[in-house]
């Protein structure tokens, strides 16, 4: 909960209004006082220790707010906040709010609210509601409205300049991963898009984040002003250089005809009806077909948008309390859709409701409706009905369609928060049996709450294949048809229809010999699908029985039982970085070993592979000390760091240790480069062992060690380094880069670090032979495990583990169960002889298609 700090020259003063504001919470927001000096000749000023002191006793990662009365009390609380830890600088905001009614607004907004921005705002309106009772003109309100709160800023400004790589840009789930990270910081941060000759914009809006229309390739510069400017750039460049944890491999294209066909009234003598519209989720359905209509928001007597309430209010401080309210509702509706899709579709696509719960939070959008409230004495459903249109049509105007698309997103939040000033209840998808969903359109959150055992396939007039809505779809596994004609709209509940969402194909009535075509499509699709399961979940096994581990990369609780469910047998990567970032100091022993309990608990003694922490390169963890080099992938990374930092890798060890008692979990060094390197990490596991051993602390004495070979030089003294250890994974996202001399992180470069490359293929092979001439066994994480070409190659060079992205082991163990281990190797020997990675798709593709 966020705390509240009462600085003043007078004891009384200040008690006195601690008393007031608690008595407007019943002291459920946790307010603490430093004011007077201990003289009692003089007992009025202020003392820096007695404000570090009241900041202490009430501090939370929510954040703390200061509110001074004047001169030296300013200067009091600066100075405290050099006694505070510099983790905890950062959560502590000096505001320029009147003391009285700012401390009173502040306690008020705080016991509703754990978002600290959303308080410095209330706090800086505080006196809006008494110049609005005084009369004063719109220009003084204005002036009241547009001060900006202090923040500890002492001028430092730094800047950077980035490419963006991901795949779609700032869309919005990579716009709210950069907009929360941006609020974390004291600094005012601000950001443009060079590409496109943009001005700056607030780091802090998620929609002026996103109307930059930032793409693949943009460059982009991004400012920081304040004490933590340099912290609060090395974090978001790390969430930029690291694409936002997204996969950037291009989805598979469906085939897509997207002319409109002719509508054929149906009759016993002519062809049943077929609509043509736009494929957006794979898959035939075949079933009744049932209207959705959204309840329309009820306005009294009437349920026209058109004739919202629009009216005069007289308590503007009343009226925006109202609106706070409505928004807090519709932000607990959209957080418990998103947990709910979190479970049901995975944390990757139920981000797309992070990004609607940053556009409650947009503090442009909430300035901009509280002004006029106070300023123009409006109804709250009238100004936030207003505010929407105008980012609706700002998003409208936009020269790119993808972005065009998010006013979906914002009708969605827009309307959600207008339902709740109604009180005109969600609408609830409500099927009385399996059917089609037919409608103008759905909006995210209806897609989201479908589901898919009664919805069998949506067909909608509105929306692209790019929509949120057939995101979800895809994601649900439900086939979608979108851009439909609007005559699909005149059909009645229960008019039989037949919908191929690969080719966006409707059938109205359709005739037996389409029903027939469409049973044996989805036959097929459905056993293909079930036969990649069934070998999913058996041995990674060719033709002729020889067998292969398939292992997955994990960096969650989540991602491992999704990797479960999918087949895997073990986790071949555990990135221990997921416990580090997005936080201000490290993750306790306590704290990971829970996770590695958890994670353990779920493989069911399957192995566990926990690589120790690699940040540096493209993963910054300021608070670690860990920021900005020159060339960061030949820095201060991996085993260098924690070499250097004993302390960190100890508490790690001693987490993987304790949770390997009775568990089959095997340690991971990565970037080793020298012999040197990994025996100075194995004393250190050593002294820890001891440690536990003295204190009686059981874990598994025969636990095994490995090392990433992702450095040239490792390749070249693997015969050394298989001697001081049990096992090799190769890192061939490293591994490539570094033999190509290719930044994978810079677009303009990062095709030559193509692990396929003839190069790279030699230092697998040449390290797989050091470590079995050693009588280790040798894996391979990596992104190019994923790729199906890949498979072949892998197997023939006589690894022993692959281990890649849960999604797509039942395809590599598909692609395994077709071949050969002779024929696997015979392919190797041709790609090996190639002078390309594109030579050697081709090789690999023609030879898979001779098998």
């Amino acid at each position: 909960m966020i705390g509240i700090v009462i600085v003043s020259h007078s004891r009384r003063l200040a008690e006195g209004v601690r008393e007031l504001a608690l008595q407007m919470v019943q002291g459920h927001v946790p307010i603490a006082v430093a004011a007077g000096i201990d003289d009692p000749v003089n007992p009025l000023g202020t003392d820096a220790m007695q404000v570090y002191e009241a900041i202490a006793s009430v501090y939370s990662d929510d954040g703390v707010l200061v509110l001074m009365d004047l001169g030296s009390a300013l200067m009091s609380a600066e100075m405290a906040l050099e006694f505070l830890p510099s983790e905890h600088q950062q959560h502590i905001h000096l505001c320029a709010a009147p003391l009285v009614e700012g401390a009173i607004t502040a306690v008020v907004a705080a016991a509703s609210t754990n978002d600290i921005q959303r308080v410095i705002t209330e706090a800086q309106g505080a006196l809006v509601a008494k110049a609005t009772q005084l009369g004063l003109d719109d220009s003084h309100l204005s002036l009241v409205m547009s001060e900006e709160p202090i923040i500890n800023d002492k001028g430092h400004t730094s800047q950077i300049s980035l490419a963006v790589s991901n795949r779609f840009g700032l869309h919005a789930r990579p716009a709210a991963q950069f907009v929360s990270c941006a609020a974390r910081f004291q600094s005012q941060i601000q950001v443009r898009n060079v590409t496109k000759g943009s001005d700056f914009v607030r780091a802090d809006s998620i929609n002026q984040v996103a109307m930059l229309g930032v793409r693949q390739g943009d460059e982009i510069v991004i400012t920081a002003t304040g004490p933590d400017a340099d912290v609060a750039l090395a974090a978001l460049q790390t969430l930029i250089t690291t694409n936002f944890g997204e996969d950037n491999t291009p989805p598979p294209t469906p085939r897509r005809d997207e002319s409109r066909l002719y509508i054929t009234p149906h009759s016993p003598h002519t062809p049943s009806t077929s609509l043509q519209g736009i494929p957006a989720s794979p898959g035939v359905a075949i079933a009744p077909c049932f209207r959705y209509r959204q309840t329309p928001i009820s306005w009294g007597q009437t349920t026209s948008i058109e004739q919202l309430p629009h009216y005069h209010v007289d308590n503007t401080h009343q009226e925006w309390q109202r609106l706070q309210s409505a928004l807090y509702t519709a932000q607990q509706e959209i957080q418990t859709l998103l947990s709910h899709s979190s479970i049901q579709i995975g944390d990757a696509e139920a981000a797309i409701f992070d990004a609607h719960l940053l556009f409650l939070a947009d503090p442009t959008l909430l300035e901009a409706a509280q002004q006029r409230i106070f300023t123009q004495h409006l109804n709250s459903e009238a100004v936030w009905q207003g505010v929407i249109n105008e980012v609706a049509s700002n998003y409208h105007r936009l020269d790119d369609p993808y972005l065009q698309e998010r006013i979906a997103d914002v009708v969605d939040v827009g309307q959600r928060v207008l339902r709740v000033l109604s009180g005109t209840p969600m609408t609830i998808v409500d099927v009385s049996q399996p059917g089609i969903l037919v409608a103008a359109d759905l909006t995210p959150s209806d897609t989201a709450s479908l589901d898919p055992t009664s919805v069998l396939g949506i067909c909608i007039t509105a929306g692209s294949a790019t929509s949120h809505t057939a995101i979800l779809a895809r994601s649900l596994g439900i086939p979608a048809i979108v851009g439909l004609p609007p005559e699909i709209l005149q059909l009645t509940d229960g008019t039989q229809l037949a919908i191929d969402g690969e080719t966006g194909r409707v059938w109205v009535e359709p005739e037996a010999e389409v029903l027939v075509a469409l049973r044996t499509k989805r036959d097929a699709q459905h056993a293909t699908q079930q036969q990649a399961i069934t070998i999913a979940h058996q041995p990674g096994m060719t033709r002729d029985r020889h067998q292969i581990n398939v292992f997955a990369n994990v960096s969650s609780i989540n991602d491992t039982q999704q990797a479960v469910n999918l087949g895997a047998e073990g986790v071949g990567l555990l990135r221990t970085e997921f416990l580090y970032l997005n936080r201000p100091t490290a993750p306790t022993e306590e704290q990971q070993l829970e996770v590695y309990q958890a994670i353990a608990q779920i493989l069911d003694h399957r192995p566990l592979i926990i690589r120790t922490l690699d940040v540096g390169g493209d993963k910054s963890i300021p608070y670690l000390g860990v920021g900005l080099e020159a060339n960061p992938f030949l820095g201060w990374r991996g085993i260098r760091f924690c070499l250097d930092r004993p302390e960190v890798l100890k508490t790690q060890l001693r987490a993987i240790l304790r949770a390997s008692f009775r568990q089959q979990i095997k340690i991971m060094f990565p970037m080793i480069a020298t012999v040197d390197e990994i025996q100075a990490a194995k004393a250190i596991l050593a002294e820890v062992q001891g440690e536990l051993r003295q204190a009686g602390v059981p874990f598994d004495e025969a636990m095994q060690i490995g090392i990433m070979i992702e450095v040239p030089s490792a390749v070249t003294i693997a015969e050394q380094l298989a001697r001081e250890v049990d096992f090799f994974s190769i890192g061939t996202n490293d591994l490539s880069q570094y033999i190509m001399a290719a930044d994978r992180t810079n677009p303009k470069v990062a095709n030559l670090a193509d692990a396929l490359h003839p190069a790279v293929l030699r230092m697998i092979q040449q390290t797989v032979e050091a470590g079995h001439a050693a009588g280790i066994w040798v894996g391979l994480c990596g992104e190019i495990a994923a790729d199906p070409l890949a498979a072949p190659i892998l197997l023939g060079l006589g690894l022993d583990e692959v281990s890649l992205n849960p999604q797509a082991i039942p395809a590599f163990k598909g692609a395994i169960a077709q071949l050969t281990m002779p024929q696997a190797q015979a392919i190797v020997t041709a790609a090996l002889q190639q002078d390309s990675a594109a030579k050697v798709r081709e090789i690999v593709n023609y030879d898979l298609h001779l098998i």
